[in-house]
């Protein structure tokens, strides 16, 4: 695919959960909960507002077309603020200095005062209808010459448990929404833009870490296309994958509304009760319905059904917007028969229509109430489909397809929060702000000064395990000790199934510090940690490992071991130094450093070959 001929842009928003002691505007602890640990629950009914413009927002109004009740998960670590039953604390001033260090290395400028606003959200994903968002600062600059528009402080959302059940500990925690101008033209340019973006973030030390802790929001077009937002890419490798679809899916929408537009098709305004064409149906889903709509879509026939991206169809497209009323979907009749719908019931059903064969049929089936509002957004859909990309905001599938959430939302979603007051940066304020030293530097640091292979320097400086590492290093713990045992020993120990999550961050530090002072042999760290892991006290499973063994009790060992195997030995040669290295090592109890191991045992087989 040509991007560049098909006029691709593509700008980022990055949210990135902030590692503070305290959420954003409460003094509740920013670690989460399991759900099985809640101690309280709430139940909520949201309803949107009409915003200070005298109009509903548009995102919002769609949301209500399903009445909801939002059932929320309370923990002794949650307090009045997340059930929005108490004003808020004023702002978070930790979290705001981080997102002021986060401004100053993207070189932005910061704004005079940070006003809170409050931004319509009533999805389910707070308590109040509102999520609060802070602008800090404006007008960064990224090393491919595009622009960081602004930074946020925002609050994160509750957590969906499942269905409409939300937990709270999430909601609250600090996050900065980094969003960059349209500055982006190939799908593998947002995923080099996104990856500096998060190595900024963690060059600070202060961001939380692990899956769930940032995601990023993708916004896309193409040459006569439309805006359309993407939500909730959490993993880096897809990015590029999930530009490259939405490219698709415009494309392929922008050739069925040509075709449309070239066979003169139209939508039908009329809606018609079926249920009686489908009394004796074997059909699952219309046979539960208390009430089955359709309407003829004329000259759509094979359109939609048409691929428009990986598993993906308009037919889905406007299911989705028949979803927003609280069903489960429809079908359509480039699909049928199928789904225990019979040829005999669709033909019955044109016939009853007065349909064409180039004409599609659509069926929505449900309550009375809801299949009057899901055939009234199928037609809205179907009708978008002569206009080609609607603007919206999408979520992502599994493999980097998409689906409908809502509408854009517009300047209708925001109006201020009264109850926080503004924060002024002053010049002082914002001159104490430092500027972290970038990974990236970093790495080439450990490269030069601590003698790390590059890799290793690159890995190391980019883990989360960076601080641990760091404070090795300061203990005297050789680099590459430090490096090789953070890094590899632990993943391959719990590749291993063991319990390395029980294994402290001092722990670690013991160990090496007993490898580096008390003659533990490095080769006995796996064995001490897997001893730790089962419950074992740190010193005394060191212990067990301390004082090696001397070398005549070395030469001994691989005495013996050589001439138990003396036939595989003569057979073998030197090439049976590697097999009989384990052997010793084990008799040794990781007491004797390898390199110690392998000259002695090279020195008894030459002795016998």
């Amino acid at each position: 695919m040509d991007f560049k001929a098909l006029g691709l842009k593509a700008g980022i928003e990055i949210h990135q959960q902030l590692d503070t002691a305290e959420k954003l505007f409460c003094h509740c602890p920013t670690t989460l909960q399991k759900t099985e640990e809640h101690t309280g629950e709430l139940f909520r009914y949201l309803h949107a507002t009409v915003s200070e413009m005298g109009e509903i927002d548009r995102a919002a109004a769609e949301e209500m077309m399903d009445r909801r009740q939002f059932h929320y998960l309370t923990y002794p670590t949650t307090c009045l603020v997340e059930n929005d039953e108490e004003p808020p604390a004023p702002m978070n001033r930790e979290a705001l200095g981080i997102a002021l260090q986060v401004a100053k290395t993207f070189a932005m400028h910061p704004v005079e005062q940070v006003h809170t606003m409050r931004k319509l959200v009533i999805d389910g994903s707070n308590t109040s209808g509102f999520q609060r968002t802070a602008l800090v600062a404006v007008g960064g600059v990224l090393p491919n010459g595009g622009e960081v528009e602004t930074i946020c402080l925002e609050e994160e959302a509750a957590q969906r448990v499942e269905g409409d059940t939300f937990s709270l500990d999430r909601l609250g925690i600090p996050l900065v929404e980094i969003t960059t101008s349209p500055c982006m033209y190939t799908p593998e340019d947002v995923q080099t833009t996104a990856e500096y973006i998060g190595m900024v973030l963690r060059s600070t030390g202060m961001v939380k870490r692990g899956l769930g802790t940032i995601r990023q929001d993708i916004n896309v077009s193409i040459r006569d296309g439309a805006r359309v937002e993407i939500k909730g890419v959490q993993e880096l490798d897809l990015i590029a994958e999930v530009v490259r679809r939405e490219a698709q899916r415009q494309t392929n929408l922008l050739a069925i509304r040509d075709e449309l537009r070239a066979r003169q098709a139209s939508v039908g305004e009329e809606t018609y009760d079926v249920t009686p064409l489908f009394a004796g149906t074997q059909s699952s889903i219309l046979k539960k319905a208390k009430m089955i709509r359709a309407f003829v879509l004329p000259g759509f026939a094979g359109l939609v059904g048409r691929e428009i991206q990986p598993g993906r169809r308009l037919g889905s497209e406007i299911s989705d917007y028949v979803k927003k009323c609280g069903l489960g979907g429809l079908f359509h009749t480039d699909e049928l028969p199928a789904y225990g719908v019979t040829a005999e019931e669709v033909a019955r059903l044109r016939e009853h229509l007065g349909a064409a064969d180039e004409d599609a049929v659509i069926l929505v089936s449900g309550s009375k109430e809801k299949t009057a509002c899901g055939v009234k957004q199928a037609q809205h859909r179907a009708r978008l489909a002569f206009e080609g990309i609607p603007e919206e905001t999408r979520k992502m599938l599994e493999e980097g397809s998409t689906a409908y959430m809502r509408p854009l939302p517009g300047a209708a979603r925001m109006y201020p929060e009264t109850d926080v007051f503004p924060v002024a940066i002053t010049d002082a304020l914002w001159e104490e702000v430092r500027v972290p030293e970038l990974l990236s530097d970093l790495a080439r640091r450990f490269e030069s000064d601590l003698g790390l292979d590059p890799a290793v320097a690159h890995q190391v400086a980019y883990a989360e395990s960076l601080p641990l590492f760091r404070a090795a290093i300061d203990a005297g713990i050789r680099p590459n000790l430090a490096a090789r045992t953070i890094l590899a020993t632990l993943k391959e120990l719990a590749r291993d199934g063991i319990a390395v999550e029980k294994i402290t961050d001092d722990d670690v530090l013991a160990v090496l510090l007993a490898v580096e002072r008390e003659g533990v042999a490095k080769e006995a760290i796996p064995e001490i940690f897997t001893e730790i892991a089962a419950g074992t006290a740190t010193a005394q499973a060191i212990e067990s490992h301390a004082g090696g063994i001397s070398d005549a009790e070395l030469t001994a060992i691989a005495r013996k071991i050589v001439a138990e195997r003396m036939e595989f030995v003569r057979e073998k040669g030197m090439r049976a130094l590697g097999p009989l290295m384990g052997l010793v090592m084990d008799e040794a109890r990781g007491k004797v450093d390898g390199k110690k191991v392998s000259e002695v045992l090279r020195s008894e087989i030459s002795r016998v070959i």
